[in-house]
């Protein structure tokens, strides 16, 4: 410890506020770095870059597919989990944006590309994959939409996955506000 921070924790315990912890495993913007991400986590991130190139390029999901597949870093993600995410979600993007809709407040158009693939990740899970707990889809989607989106584009996915949420997780959303573990 150096003399200035000994200074400093000095001067907090004089005032009785207590040391800020120290983020382990995020960037100085608040994004998780690289070495502490999940594999599942890397699987939504290259989900999500191949949903780009989908819903941008309208570019062939196999080409897709082996392209993000030689991109540095795919051998550290969950590729099942990958594959899933991406086929699940073009195959079913239909009915996933049916969901989505009546949650907008503007068209399909002009919603960016990224926020459009971070909320069909986000519908895929919370109907697909029930090992992976509601609010832990949500802070994904959340963290994906602050790294890759626009400034607010993680608030407008927050509003629509959380009001998909008691639709398509009911016992699960309404076992967590029971308990104060999520808003009523």
């Amino acid at each position: 410890m150096t003399e200035d921070s000994s200074k400093s924790l000095k001067a907090l315990k004089a005032t009785g506020e207590k040391p800020k912890q120290s983020r382990v495993g995020l960037t100085s913007t608040g994004a998780r770095k690289a070495s502490a991400k999940s594999n599942r986590t890397r699987a939504r991130e290259f989900a999500l870059q191949a949903l780009y190139q989908h819903l941008v390029g309208r570019n062939d999901p196999t080409d897709i597919d082996h392209f993000t597949r030689d991109l540095a870093g795919f051998h550290k993600a969950d590729a099942l989990h990958y594959d899933a995410l991406l086929h699940g979600s073009i195959e079913g993007a239909e009915q996933l944006d049916a969901l989505i809709r009546p949650l907008l407040d503007r068209k399909f158009e002009e919603i960016s590309p990224i926020e459009h693939a971070v909320m069909w990740i986000g519908v895929y899970e919370f109907q697909n994959c029930p090992d992976v707990p509601w609010r832990v889809v949500l802070n994904e989607c959340i963290e994906l939409a602050k790294e890759f989106g626009g400034t607010d584009g993680h608030k407008y996915v927050n509003a629509v996955l959380n009001g998909l949420a008691p639709q398509l997780r009911p016992l699960e959303v309404e076992a967590d506000r029971a308990s104060g573990k999520a808003r009523a």
